[in-house]
Parts: C-alpha cells; sequence; structure tokens
C-alpha cells in the first residue's frame, strides 16, 4: 500500500531542492540566507528551510503547513520551528523579516477568501517592510497544457521501488484547473491516485488583492534571473512589501 508518509518522500525525490543546479532554488536561498528571520508558508518537507540551516542560518526560521506526513519529515531537524497550519495561520505580530511561499504554494488558495485571509495573516507576521515573496504560473503559458498521461516522471522511492507518475487534466475553468496525478508501478498498474485543483491569476487579479491586503508590490519578474514579463513569460514572481 503506498501511504500518504509515502508520498511525501516522493515529493521531496521529485523536487529536491538544489540551488546549485536550480536557479529557483537559489533565488529563494539567497533571500532567506539574507534575512534574519523567516515564515516559509506551505514549507511542505521543510527542504528550504533545512538547507539554509545546513548553510549556516543562524537566525529565526520558522515553517507552515497543514500537512501532517509532510510535517513528520521537515520534523526531522530540530533546530527549526514546525507549525501545523494553513497560510491564515500564520502567527501574528510575529515581525518576520521575509515570509516566502515557494513551489507554486499560492496556487493552492483557490478562492477570494482563502487567498484575503491569508495576505492578510502573513502581513500581520511581517515586520512593516518586511517582504512576502513567491511565484505563481503565469496564466498565458497554460502549463497544464503538458499535464498529460504523454509526459510521465520516473523514479525510485526507497520502500515503493521503481515508479511512474503522470497528471491527467480533469477540468479547465477561466482560472482553476483540476487535474489528477497517479503514482503508478513501472508497468502502469496504479498505486496513489491524489486529485487537485489550482488557481492560475494574472498580473492585475494579484495586484488586486496584495493592495487590498496592505502590500505594495516592489519588484515582479517573469523567470528566476529576475528578468522582465514578458508574453513568453511562464511565471509571475513577486516580492511585496509590507
Amino acid at each position: 500500500m503506498f501511504t500518504d508518509d509515502d508520498d511525501a518522500v516522493l515529493y521531496d525525490l521529485l523536487n529536491r531542492w538544489d540551488p546549485e543546479r536550480s536557479p529557483g532554488d537559489r533565488f529563494y536561498t539567497d533571500l532567506v540566507m539574507a534575512a534574519d528571520s523567516v515564515l516559509d508558508v506551505g514549507c511542505g518537507t521543510g527542504m528550504t528551510l533545512h538547507h539554509a540551516r545546513a548553510l549556516g542560518h543562524r537566525g529565526r526560521l520558522v515553517g507552515l503547513d497543514p500537512h501532517a506526513p509532510s510535517l513528520r519529515r521537515a520534523r526531522r531537524r530540530t533546530d527549526i520551528e514546525w507549525l501545523d497550519g494553513r497560510a491564515a495561520d500564520a502567527p501574528p505580530g510575529a515581525g518576520f523579516d521575509l515570509a516566502i511561499m515557494t513551489g507554486h504554494a499560492f496556487q493552492c488558495l483557490l478562492t477570494d477568501d482563502d487567498i484575503r485571509d491569508s495576505l492578510a495573516a502573513v502581513r500581520a507576521a511581517l515586520r512593516p517592510g518586511g517582504r512576502f515573496v513567491f511565484e505563481t504560473r503565469h496564466p498565458q503559458a497554460r502549463a497544464w497544457q503538458s499535464w498529460t498521461p504523454g509526459h510521465p516522471v520516473t523514479t525510485t522511492h526507497p520502500a515503493a521501488g521503481p515508479l511512474r507518475i503522470w497528471h491527467t487534466v480533469d477540468s479547465v475553468t477561466p482560472d482553476l484547473v483540476t487535474f489528477t496525478t497517479t503514482t503508478a508501478a513501472p508497468d502502469g498498474t496504479p498505486l496513489h491516485t491524489d486529485r487537485s485543483t489550482l488557481r492560475f491569476l494574472s498580473e492585475p487579479v494579484l495586484d488586486t488583492f496584495l493592495t487590498a491586503a496592505g502590500f505594495r508590490t516592489e519588484s515582479r519578474y517573469g523567470d528566476w534571473p529576475r528578468t522582465p514579463i514578458t508574453p513568453a513569460s511562464r511565471e509571475i514572481i513577486t516580492i511585496a512589501l509590507a
């Protein structure tokens, strides 16, 4: 049986934190290492903060996530604070210098109320002038068009052995994409399925939410080398000031 804990291990296998090779990982690592106190919203298995501590970060590092199996893996490192909760549960008045939301986790906020509550909580957890940094997939890139069984990923799980993983898009609305992820044996026998929905927001809509929450957009990029957003950009990377 493929369990939720196995799935958390699989996430780490498929999303190894590697600033030396991944420009996105390097982007966030540089920000975290330059901040005295950091809140990682939707921290998952804690890879970002684990890496920062391993690099010698001596300040306060806090990870926040509602997924118990992921937090169990995150808590393997005890010199970091781990909180069970959603973005809207960010600790008010904590005075963080930086809050981050990596891995397109912002797109898991599906309703307007989810976004409003989350942004309000994150802002309340930052010091005045603190930064909230996150990225979303640019809707214009239509990333979901490649989420098909014809684009599988393979890996070897320490408990489950060789695996094949693919996505199937179930529905697309103007800003919501629902898809199913299938984890299978090499012969295609399904071991685990998971249905997810992501919200794809444009720059103007993002800015409307940020402004309403009291944030000011300091910088906006279309890719990890900090290039401007163009008609070919696949990302919307936002640095917002509280």
